[in-house]
């Protein structure tokens, strides 16, 4: 037979009240049975732990040092029987989420981070930015636990829940003689800028505007121009705003201001991003439930 948890907290409670009596009380258990507890601990350590007499209870020099010890072993394992709790429920631990570039523009996306460090404290966020494709390869290789992405194909092993639709807007320099004709709803029509220049993402960027952009101008009934490539929406904003060639992009990179940049909303079917929240379908731990549950709740109420 080995010494137990039990015999330490049997000891402990002992050794607090010095007497056996009162140690009974507290523990909900008769004085016999404990009596016969400390005797047993008594005889697998092989020291006297206590001076027992009709008056008193004295802890011996040997009680003394094992008060000392146990009192450290039970708080130790206290702990980590909490600590263990708190991961199961998803109060501890590290998560790892991808952000793209532009998906933080949008205000939910903050403020639901900043609701969830309030809610978890104790789980320490590493947030990463990468575009769309990197994040799926991310979450593949588990280097990643939730992704925020453009809607686009995934593979089996990932799956997706819609956040929000982020309307796509054209960006053209203020002074740009189709907004004269602007109408009444402030609306453009990408078939009217069928002879208009475009700068637009690289396909590298991983965005998946660039095919939507595209697929768009298609639908349109033509295929665009496109006089310059940038890997940044705020590259494609400014060379817009100096008159380069018109873009095409989330109505939320519009909380990135450029001087001379005009956003306007398109009238065309489609003309809208999905924004996701993507994560591996196995091995769906208690802090990825937690933040897409907050994540998607947030939405929900908008």
């Amino acid at each position: 037979m080995s010494i137990e948890l039990r015999h330490l907290r049997y000891f402990l409670a002992v050794a607090e009240t010095l007497h056996f009596g009162q140690a009974a009380e507290r523990l909900g258990m008769s004085q016999p049975p404990l009596s016969q507890q400390i005797r047993q601990l008594e005889d697998l350590i092989g020291a006297r732990l206590f001076v027992r007499s009709h008056r008193r209870v004295q802890l011996t020099p040997a009680g003394d040092l094992l008060q000392e010890r146990a009192r450290a072993i039970v708080q130790q394992v206290e702990t980590a029987v909490d600590e263990v709790q708190r991961a199961q429920r998803g109060e501890q631990g590290e998560l790892h989420i991808g952000l793209t570039r532009a998906t933080p523009l949008s205000p939910q996306i903050p403020r639901s981070i900043l609701r969830y460090r309030q809610q978890y404290p104790q789980v320490r966020l590493q947030l990463s930015e990468m575009n769309t494709l990197q994040q799926i390869d991310a979450l593949l290789d588990g280097s990643l636990d939730v992704g925020i992405i453009r809607k686009r194909a995934l593979p089996p092993e990932l799956v997706a829940h819609s956040l929000f639709v982020d309307p796509l807007a054209l960006i053209v320099h203020a002074d740009h003689p189709a907004l004269r004709r602007l109408p009444e709803q402030g609306t453009l029509s990408l078939r009217a800028f069928a002879q208009e220049p475009f700068v637009a993402f690289r396909r590298s960027a991983g965005a998946g505007i660039h095919d939507h952009m595209i697929a768009l101008c298609a639908a349109a009934g033509f295929t665009p121009r496109i006089v310059q490539e940038a890997g940044e929406a705020s590259t494609l904003i400014s060379l817009a705003a100096a008159g380069l060639g018109a873009a095409i992009l989330p109505s939320s990179c519009d909380h990135i201001r450029v001087e001379g940049a005009r956003f306007v909303a398109l009238a065309d079917a489609g003309a809208h991003s999905e924004v996701q929240l993507a994560w591996r379908r196995e091995g769906v731990t208690p802090l990825i439930r937690n933040f897409a549950g907050l994540l998607r709740g947030a939405f929900a109420e908008e």
